[in-house]
């Protein structure tokens, strides 16, 4: 089946300009992300929705009011959070308060009260060990406005009357009152099973692998899990992966099918594959991009660059852990976590076989499609696998601090005083951009340096003089 096939020449470019918006906004709604959206991906629903179930293994769910992208997830990923009013990532406490608000509106009417919604949130909260809510509390009110917020961003809640903002300043004398979507409340929280019967965090990735399948179904099966890995990841390095998939990843037309549904460029180089995104046109996090963290790692992405140009055969070199062992060790992480339910999990996990499932529903997800880099400058051999013990330079956190307290002083009046001042801090969020875009791979006492970081050794800078009245 080809991609885009009842799509004429002149209207591709529109066409792969809804699917760029779905994949990056998986709830589309009157509202969200704005006004236009909604009309774009009705327009190509159908063919949307053959497309994205035919190459990805998505399901599109189009109702009146809401566009729903269901994706398949296949590992953890702590990169993509959802964000408070300030553009801060969520905690675990306002996450808790998101799940429990849209119980909460789930069995409510066409209209809640902030007040009212809070003490709900508060009972549900309260009988839950290690969370709690108590509105007398201005960081709890704080949280759980930053839920609400995030629902009504979604169009799940429309203000009425009042404020949030001063309910969260004095409980007492201030109320707001919100319209409830029903709609787009069911459209946000479509789970990929019930979750009383998950007993690890790893039942909520994708099911279908290990499943006894003929040869043809698992080589389609693996085909969509690849083109998945490049849509979703800034790049795709071969030596990360089971050797299975290495195969699908140089195969032309996974390749022709990514191009023509996104409009972006695949392009391979030694290492690995990554989708080309030049104008930022489908990913969350931006680099290069503007801010004081962004500069800095930028900067650093150069003195990096730089030094392993000069030192290479004198630097320290480590493997790097696979996307196996980190899920493994994510995994873990999350399940010690969980609460044991005992005999009751126990005797859940009995009906496994009869539960009923839906696909799985990520509301926060991101299309990774380069990070923003713009293409992959690895070595010149194309088109070869990676050995099976690849290293990485290692470079440690004092080298990365020191280096960064000298761009510091070189650049420093260019950036945002507060986060200069905190250079520990600095270097820890310029180090988490850099991890997620693919340029370096954090681990103890340091990082290690991956190949996509290569392409901006030759980064220069220079601080912008203001302009004179």
């Amino acid at each position: 089946m080809r991609v885009a096939a009842d799509v004429s020449p002149l209207e591709l470019d529109e066409y792969q300009q809804a699917a760029r918006l779905m994949l990056r906004h998986p709830l589309v709604t009157t509202s969200y992300p704005d006004k236009t959206s909604l009309p774009l991906v009705r327009k190509w629903a159908g063919q949307l929705r053959a497309d994205f179930a035919e190459v990805l293994g998505y399901t599109l769910v189009s109702n009146g009011e809401t566009a729903r992208l269901r994706r398949v997830q296949d590992t953890l990923d702590a990169t993509r959070p959802a964000l408070t009013r300030a553009r801060r990532p969520f905690d675990r406490r306002r996450y808790a308060y998101l799940v429990l608000a849209l119980s909460a509106l789930g069995r409510s009417g066409k209209q809640i009260a902030l007040g009212e919604l809070a003490e709900a949130v508060a009972a549900e909260a309260g009988r839950i060990d290690g969370l709690g809510m108590d509105t007398g509390r201005k960081a709890d009110r704080d949280a759980f406005v930053d839920a609400v917020a995030w629902l009504e961003a979604r169009g799940a809640l429309h203000m009425a009357d009042g404020s949030a903002a001063e309910w969260v300043n004095d409980p007492e004398h201030a109320e707001a009152l919100y319209d409830i979507d029903r709609e787009v409340v069911a459209a946000i929280y479509a789970p990929s099973r019930v979750l009383q019967h998950v007993s690890s965090v790893t039942e909520l990735l994708d099911g279908t692998r290990g499943v006894g399948q003929g040869i043809n179904a698992q080589r389609r099966l693996t085909a969509r899990r690849a083109r998945r890995l490049v849509l979703e990841n800034p790049v795709v390095y071969y030596a990360d992966l089971d050797p299975g998939l290495h195969g699908q990843l140089r195969s032309p037309a996974l390749a022709e099918d990514l191009e023509r549904l996104t409009g972006l460029t695949v392009e391979r180089r030694a290492e690995g594959v990554a989708l080309v995104n030049i104008g930022q046109r489908l990913t969350d996090i931006t680099f290069p991009g503007t801010g004081t963290v962004a500069q800095a790692g930028l900067l650093l992405c150069a003195r990096i660059a730089g030094y392993l140009h000069r030192n290479r055969a004198r630097v320290e070199h480590l493997p790097a852990a696979t996307a196996a062992e980190r899920l493994a060790e994510a995994a873990q992480r999350i399940d010690s976590a969980l609460p044991d339910r005992g005999w009751v999990a126990r005797l859940l996990a009995i009906d496994n076989d009869y539960m009923v499932t839906t696909a799985p529903g990520d509301t926060t997800a991101r299309s990774g499609a380069g990070g923003g880099s713009g293409g992959l400058v690895f070595t010149p051999r194309e088109e070869q696998a990676a050995p099976a013990d690849v290293t990485y330079p290692f470079l440690s956190e004092t080298w990365l601090r020191t280096e960064l307290r000298k761009l510091v002083d070189e650049f420093g009046s260019g950036m945002a005083e507060k986060q200069v001042a905190d250079l520990g801090g600095l270097l820890s969020e310029a180090l988490s951009l850099l991890a997620g875009v693919g340029l370096v791979a954090r681990v103890d006492g340091g990082v290690l340096v991956l190949p996509l970081l290569a392409r901006y050794r030759g980064v220069t800078a220079q601080i912008k003089e203001p302009s004179k009245p």
